[in-house]
C-alpha cells in the first residue's frame, strides 16, 4: 500500500467534475431568551447571517480545499439566490459553463440557530425532472466536456439532477472517452436510494448505513449483514466497489470479489456530520483520479470525514488538516 500521505500533494490541479444537485446553504445564528406571546416558540435574536454552498456545490468546496480544481453541473434559478451560488463558487476559481439558469428557483436550506441549536429548518425547492431546455444544457455540457477532466463524481441529493436523461447521457460519455482516450475515469457516485435505479455503472458508490439497507433491502446488524447488502448493491447496479458509511463504525468497502474490508473510525470528537458524505465523496474522488488503489482511497476519505465531523456547519477540510491528520 502507498504511503496515504504521499498521495495528498498529488491531488493538487487534478479535474473533478461534479454532477448534482446544487443547494445553497442559510444559517441564522443568534439567541433565544424568551418564548414568543404568540405561539409557543423561542424567539430567536440573530446576530449572524451566513450562505455556505450545500449539496454538490459543497462537494466542490472540498475538492478545492483539498488542492483540486472542479467544475459544477447542475441547476440554479433565475434568482437572487442563484447570484448568491455563483458569487461563492466564483471565490473556489472558474466556475465554468456547466451551471445552469432556470425558470426553477435556487434550493434553498434555511437553518435558524439559538445558542448554537438548531431551532428550525425551511427548505424552499421544487423538486422532479428539470424543464426540458436545462435538461438539454445539463446533457450537451456532459457530451462536449467531459474529456477535460480527471473523475467525475455524482452528488445525488433527490432534487431532479440525477435522472435517466443525465444519467444515461454521463454514461454514453464515459463509454466514448473510455474508447477514443483509452482513459477509463473513475465515477464517484454518492446516492440517494430513490433514484437507484438510474445509478448503474459506478465505479464507487458511497451509501451510508441507513441507504445501504434500503438500497439493498436487507438489515444490517453485523459484519455478515454488512457484507451481504454490500453485495447486493454491487450485483445491483454493476458497480467495481461499494464503500457505506457508517459514522461512529467507521466503514466498509467492498472491491470487486475481494474481502470486504473495515476501516475503524478516526473521528476524535464529533460535533457535526453535515456534508461529511460530500467530504467523504470529494476525497475519493480525488484519490482515484491521483492513482491511488480503493482501499487508498477510502482511507484517505476515512481521515478527511474525521477531521470535517469536528467542525460545525457545512465545512471542508484542506491539505494541511489532512496531512497532519495522517
Amino acid at each position: 500500500m502507498a504511503d496515504l500521505r504521499a498521495l495528498v500533494p498529488r491531488f493538487t490541479g487534478l479535474r473533478v467534475l461534479v454532477i448534482g444537485d446544487i443547494i445553497l446553504d442559510h444559517f441564522l445564528r443568534g439567541k433565544a431568551s424568551r418564548i414568543s406571546p404568540e405561539a409557543p416558540v423561542p424567539v430567536v435574536n440573530v446576530h449572524k447571517e451566513e450562505y455556505l454552498l450545500g449539496g454538490s456545490a459543497n462537494v466542490l468546496s472540498n475538492i478545492a480545499s483539498l488542492g483540486g480544481r472542479a467544475e459544477l453541473c447542475g441547476l440554479i434559478g433565475k434568482d437572487a439566490m442563484g447570484d448568491k451560488v455563483l458569487e461563492l463558487i466564483s471565490a473556489l476559481g472558474d466556475i465554468g459553463n456547466g451551471i445552469v439558469r432556470s425558470s426553477r428557483p435556487t434550493t434553498l436550506k434555511t437553518r435558524v440557530l439559538a445558542q448554537g441549536q438548531q431551532i428550525v429548518r425551511i427548505d424552499q425547492e421544487e423538486t422532479g425532472t428539470p424543464p426540458a431546455d436545462a435538461l438539454q444544457q445539463l446533457v450537451d455540457y456532459l457530451e462536449h466536456n467531459l474529456h477535460r477532466f480527471d473523475a467525475v463524481m455524482v452528488s445525488d441529493y433527490a432534487k431532479g439532477i440525477v435522472n435517466e436523461t443525465t444519467m444515461q447521457s454521463l454514461r454514453h460519455a464515459l463509454t466514448r472517452e473510455r474508447s477514443t482516450s483509452g482513459r477509463p475515469l473513475p465515477l464517484v457516485i454518492d446516492p440517494k436510494p430513490v433514484n437507484m435505479p438510474h445509478l448503474t455503472g459506478a465505479t464507487i458508490i458511497t451509501p451510508n448505513h441507513h441507504e445501504a439497507m434500503q438500497m439493498s433491502s436487507l438489515p444490517i446488524r453485523g459484519e455478515e449483514n454488512l457484507l451481504a447488502a454490500a453485495r447486493a448493491i454491487q450485483d445491483e447496479l454493476s458497480c467495481t466497489a461499494v464503500l457505506i458509511t457508517r459514522g461512529e463504525a467507521g466503514m466498509a468497502l467492498l472491491e470487486d470479489d475481494k474481502p470486504m474490508v473495515l476501516i475503524p473510525t478516526v473521528a476524535k470528537e464529533v460535533f457535526d456530520v453535515t456534508g461529511a458524505g460530500d467530504t467523504v465523496a470529494a476525497t475519493l474522488a480525488l484519490g482515484l483520479a491521483c492513482g491511488a488503489g480503493m482501499t487508498e482511497a477510502a482511507m484517505l476519505a476515512n481521515h478527511a470525514a474525521g477531521l470535517v465531523v469536528a467542525k460545525v456547519g457545512t465545512a471542508s477540510v484542506t491539505v494541511p488538516e489532512l496531512l497532519a491528520a495522517l
